[in-house]
Parts: C-alpha cells; structure tokens; sequence
C-alpha cells in the first residue's frame, strides 16, 4: 500500500513540474504575442494617419511642405 502511495505521489509531483512548465511557456507566449499585437496597432496607425495625410494632401491639390492660402 505505501508503495502505491508513493508512486502516486511521484506521478502527482511529475505532473504538477510538467504543469508548471507548461504554464511558464504559455506565459512567454502570451508576452510574445502582446507585443507583437502592440507592434501591429502602431503599425495601422501609422499607416491609418499616413492615409489620413494623403487625403488631405490629394483634396487640397497641395505637397505636404506647401500652404494653402486663401483670399
């Protein structure tokens, strides 16, 4: 009997190290994947305030460096 329990508890102790390791490398994986969504987000606003200052360029005919004026 106390053999059984002493391989359970073994069994148990393996799993929980496997356990634990698993958690640890999910855990990198989630910090690896937060900042590679953080590096799309800055990304598309680039690239959304890019488009932005294109527009306004093409719909006043003007080069980023000129200014409009009106009279």
């Amino acid at each position: 009997m106390k053999e059984k329990l002493e391989q359970r508890l073994q069994s148990l102790k393996s799993e929980y190290e496997a356990g634990q390791k698993m958690l640890a490398e999910l855990e990198v994986k989630q910090a690896n994947l937060r900042e590679t969504l953080l590096r799309i987000s800055g990304a598309i606003q680039v690239l959304e305030e890019t488009l932005g200052a294109g527009t306004d360029i093409v719909e006043n005919n003007t080069q980023p460096s000129e200014v409009v004026v009106e009279s």
